[in-house]
């Protein structure tokens, strides 16, 4: 079925499905290692290019192509790379895109490994970057080089929940000819779509909303061009961070509910957010759907909803939040996020335990900071493990 012109929720189920000689419902797990030629020019042929035939599963294979095309279709973009991991599809970008005296700016806030990875091992091989609040994108200006090759965003940004407006991003970008990704995890294709407001690139880590339910590791890049999209895929295939086929099922499926689980997890999640922030014990809080959120205006034309993540402090700072971190019995206390469970973390002495205190305090990981993911569980559950959690403090 050619879905380009149908409807979100149609794309989720039946884009990049093809029909096999059987006439399976669901596509195939094609769990082979390598593929047989028709023929020694066959096998040339593929090789060369000649042929879009399927060669070794670290280079492609049906399963996996049929999840690259979906959120290649979601996102609106030119074609899609299935990594192992959200690092694997990170790492490729920046293998792709970054060489020795290149400079990359970044969102100062962004997924700790994301940073980490740039500060102690990119910078090995002279590769610079810079770490600044990209919501202001005057930070962005001032932080401008004559090498910088590449601005990179998450947004909203993880765990500080400051949005980055993407359309001025991407004038920078083009002004200075750099190409601009966007890690568009914490919305996922359904609230945010990242290319159609003038990035060149979009990643994920499908472990999240896309996949949703915390039973696989995966990452996906789509690309705007097809110079793009070959240079990134040229790095993945040689860094060896290709997707399993059972994983690519095991995310086709997922997907298939993805705008069900995001509408059920937001509409909880603005309850929650209004219940903590009329709580006596809450000292602070960040969801972009609150009206005191300093970008609420940007995130109301920028996303399509305000999605299912927050952070929020306590008063009595990290010590009274490790209380309720240790005294929730419906919220998992874990890292992740995106799933139908409703998880519960502390992201300095966790997800970004490797970033410096210095560097977390400038990006505004404080201490008392817990990021919240909101699930689908009925809403007066949540409340109610909140409530008796808070209660102990």
């Amino acid at each position: 079925m050619k879905t380009k012109d149908k409807g979100f929720n149609t794309k989720l189920i039946h884009a990049g499905a093809f029909e096999d000689e059987f006439g399976s419902a669901t596509v195939p797990i094609y769990q082979t290692s390598t593929f047989k030629f028709k023929s020694a020019q066959h096998g040339a042929d593929c090789f060369s290019g000649k042929s879009d035939g399927y060669i070794y599963t670290r280079i492609g294979n049906p399963t996996i192509r049929a999840f690259e095309q979906n959120i290649a279709e979601l996102e609106n973009g030119f074609d899609g790379i299935a990594t192992s991991s959200g690092m694997g599809a990170i790492s490729s970008v920046y293998m792709a895109l970054l060489s020795a005296g290149s400079h990359i700016i970044s969102s100062d806030a962004v997924y700790g490994p994301a940073r980490g990875v740039l500060e102690q091992d990119f910078s090995r091989f002279n590769v610079d970057a810079s770490f600044v609040n990209t919501s202001k994108t005057e930070n962005i200006q001032a932080a401008l080089k004559p090498n910088t090759r590449v601005l990179y965003i998450e947004t909203p940004a993880n765990p500080t929940m400051e949005i980055t407006d993407i359309a001025a991003c991407a004038k920078i970008a083009k002004e200075n000819n750099l190409i601009l990704v966007v890690d568009n995890t914490f919305c996922s294709p359904y609230l945010q779509k990242p290319l159609d407001l003038g990035a060149d690139v979009v990643l994920h880590s499908i472990t999240k909303f896309i996949n949703g339910h915390a039973d696989i590791v995966g990452g996906v890049i789509v690309t705007k061009d097809p110079v793009l999209y070959k240079k990134i895929r040229h790095s993945m295939v040689y860094i060896g961070c290709n997707m399993d086929p059972t994983q690519a099922f095991m995310v086709l499926r997922g997907v298939r509910t993805l705008a069900l689980r995001i509408e059920r997890a937001q509409e909880n999640a603005l309850k929650i957010a209004n219940f903590l922030q009329s709580h006596p014990k809450v000292e602070w809080i960040k969801y972009p759907g609150l009206t005191t959120h300093p970008q609420y205006e940007l995130a109301k034309t920028q996303m399509k909803g305000f999605g299912s993540m927050m952070s929020f402090g306590l008063k009595g700072g990290y010590d009274a939040g490790k209380k309720l971190m240790d005294n929730v019995h419906l919220a998992l206390l874990a890292v992740s996020l995106g799933g139908v469970e409703t998880l519960i973390q502390h992201p300095a002495s966790m997800t970004h335990a490797g970033i410096s205190k210095e560097n977390k305090l400038a990006a505004g990981i404080t201490d008392d900071l817990i990021r919240f993911s909101v699930g689908i569980e009925d809403v007066e559950d949540i409340i109610e493990d909140l409530k008796q959690g808070l209660l102990i403090i």
